[in-house]
């Protein structure tokens, strides 16, 4: 598994193009986010500015990322070829994916960490942490899922903009508005419970215990995507 993700780790730094969107952009567009960061604590608050900062990192410098490199892996036959060696294909998948998993941890741990050094720090840090945590496993799941529909490299920049586009969108509707209102509909898309429970790790207006079963629609999500993914991965391209 470690051999696969050292060999991965080294392909992704010489893709210009995984750099670029996996690294630069998501990192761009949080540094603004964080350096506008008065801006939008009046509009929403800092925790809204979390949700989007970390929704940013995983959405496209996670998912894309990993959609495009496992469609790419299966196009070359590496996948294929990985499958006949003594690699399980749970140790294969981890190790494919485990570089761009953790640079988006530490995207968003260092980004958030600024976040609260230049504005204000979170109430409830491992309330924040078990949010960004349980995002991450719902992505890389979605990732999986994704990459079963995805052809190409080239096709994942088609197949990976619906979850991309929407997790933001319901993570600013959420951040915006709260769960006044439509709350059930809220929480069960895909970022809204852990929208809410960023901003509640951050504010810390809502007791623990009471944001924890925000948990649930999140691991719901990975649950569901795992279960996609069964269906729908396949290691060798379509005949």
């Amino acid at each position: 598994m470690f051999v696969i993700a050292r060999s991965e780790l080294i392909q992704m730094f010489r893709n210009r193009l995984v750099l670029v969107t996996g690294l630069v952009v998501p990192v761009a567009v949080s540094a603004f986010f964080v350096r506008q960061h008065k801006i939008f604590e009046d509009m929403a608050g800092l925790g809204y500015i979390a949700a989007i900062v970390m929704f940013t990192v995983m959405a496209f410098g996670l998912y894309t990322t990993a959609v495009t490199t496992l469609a790419s892996r299966r196009q070359n036959l590496f996948l294929k070829r990985l499958r006949s060696t003594a690699a399980g294909d749970a140790d294969i998948l981890t190790g494919l994916l485990l570089p761009i998993t953790v640079i988006a941890l530490i995207q968003v741990a260092a980004i958030l960490i600024v976040l609260g050094v230049v504005a204000t720090a979170p109430a409830q840090i491992p309330l924040l942490s078990a949010a960004v945590l349980a995002t991450l496993a719902m992505m890389v799941c979605l990732a999986l899922a994704t990459a079963g529909l995805t052809n190409s490299p080239e096709h994942a920049q088609v197949t990976t903009l619906p979850v991309s586009l929407s997790v933001i969108a319901v993570a600013s509707w959420v951040g915006i508005t709260g769960t006044e209102d439509l709350a059930p509909l809220k929480r069960l898309l895909p970022a809204g419970a852990a929208t809410e429970l960023v901003v509640n790790a951050w504010e810390g207006d809502v007791p623990v215990a009471d944001s924890l079963i925000l948990l649930v629609p999140t691991l719901g999500w990975v649950v569901v995507a795992l279960a996609l993914a069964s269906r729908l991965f396949r290691w060798e391209p379509r005949r």
